[in-house]
This record gives C-alpha cells, sequence and structure tokens, in this order.
C-alpha cells in the first residue's frame, strides 16, 4: 500500500469532522476577528496537536479490535443501530439549534490561546470513537492496514486536514459568519443525511459479513 491512501483518507476523515460550525473552529475565527491572526493559528496548533494523539490512540486501539472480528461486526452492528436512532432524531424530533449571540474574547497571549486550543481539544472526547469506526471500516475495503507507518501517515493526514479546515476559518470568517445562520437552520437535516448515509454504508457492510 502507498502512503498516499492513508494520507488522503486521514486529510478526508478529518475535514468532515472539522468543517460543521463547532467550538473549535468557530473559536478560532472568533479569536482571529479579536486578537489577530497570529494568537488564532497558536489556538489552532494546540488544537491539532492534541487531535494527533487523539487519533493515534483511536487507531491504536482499532488495530487491536481488528483482530477480531467478532468485535469487529458487533460495533459495526452497534453502530448501524445508533446511526439509525440519530438520522430519526435529527430528521423528526430534534428542535431547531438557535444560534448564540456573539460574545466577547478578551485579549490574551499566544501561549494562553495555545493552551486554550489543548483544552477544548482534549474536552472534546468525539476524535477517539469518531477514528477507531473511520480506521476500521477502511481496513475492512482494503484501504488501510494497521502498520506504524501507515498509522502515522494516516494521523498525519488527520492533523494537516484538521489544521487547513480550521484556518480556512480563520482566513475566511467575514464569508463563512454570513453562511453561519444557515448552517444553523439546516444543521439537522445536514446532521441527519450524514447519519442516515453512515447507517446505510454500515448496514451494507453488515449484510455482506453474513451473506458473503
Amino acid at each position: 500500500m502507498t502512503y498516499l491512501t492513508p494520507l488522503l483518507s486521514g486529510f478526508i476523515a478529518a475535514a468532515i469532522g472539522t468543517i460543521p460550525p463547532g467550538l473549535l473552529n468557530m473559536t478560532a475565527a472568533k479569536i482571529k476577528m479579536k486578537e489577530g491572526r497570529k494568537n488564532a493559528i497558536w489556538f489552532v496548533i494546540g488544537a491539532v496537536l492534541v487531535l494527533f494523539f487523539q487519533a493515534y490512540v483511536a487507531v491504536l486501539f482499532a488495530r487491536v479490535i481488528d483482530n477480531r472480528p467478532d468485535v469487529v461486526i458487533l460495533l459495526r452492528e452497534a453502530g448501524f443501530v445508533i446511526f439509525a436512532i440519530l438520522t430519526i432524531y435529527f430528521f423528526f424530533f430534534a428542535k431547531e439549534p438557535i444560534a448564540k449571540k456573539k460574545t466577547k474574547i478578551k485579549k490574551s497571549s499566544k501561549k494562553s490561546r495555545f493552551f486554550l486550543g489543548m483544552l477544548l481539544s482534549g474536552l472534546n472526547f468525539f476524535p477517539i470513537p469518531y477514528y477507531v469506526v473511520v480506521s476500521v471500516t477502511l481496513a475492512s475495503y482494503h484501504l488501510f492496514v494497521f502498520e506504524n507507518a501507515i498509522i502515522l501517515t494516516f494521523v498525519s493526514g488527520s492533523v494537516l486536514g484538521a489544521f487547513i479546515i480550521l484556518y480556512s476559518y480563520i482566513a475566511f470568517f467575514g464569508r463563512i459568519e454570513k453562511k453561519t445562520d444557515y448552517f444553523m437552520r439546516n444543521m439537522n437535516a445536514i446532521i441527519g443525511t450524514i447519519t442516515g448515509l453512515v447507517a446505510i454504508a454500515t448496514l451494507f457492510n453488515i449484510l455482506n459479513y453474513y451473506f458473503e
């Protein structure tokens, strides 16, 4: 396997997970607006540094799981149920998100913004189960192997993807800000569509396992 595939896979996985407006990307954008580009970049560096370790630990955990086909299929079945429930919830029951009012951010040093990025990224535990599922799924399609060099390449791609998306929020926040209300109004449908597609793909994978 060439290193390009895991690099691109990690990049795309990180981009998908980082593009929707969230705590990290919106905080980075607001820091840029209030304190300048340098402080915002230091915030992003702190955030992606933690992401590196989160993704690496997740893939190592996935490597252990991948050696147990029974556990892998059990996780897929549990994942299908969870994603199906989430899809139904976001399409039919979730309330429309309300856009938060802008808050002032006090000027701080580069060091404090770096550690703030690490803190907020560390409080977000979503990347760990996310990268476990992503790496196991890629491995099931023979797009990823649990070798040390490949793992590091995949994790590096993830860090690069997250950094570029977060930097894009910093660089183009003026345009993104105008689209935030649209994302907020349609966030339930967007998330529901994504979880629905993941549920369908997972179901096909499960059926293929049982009927191949």
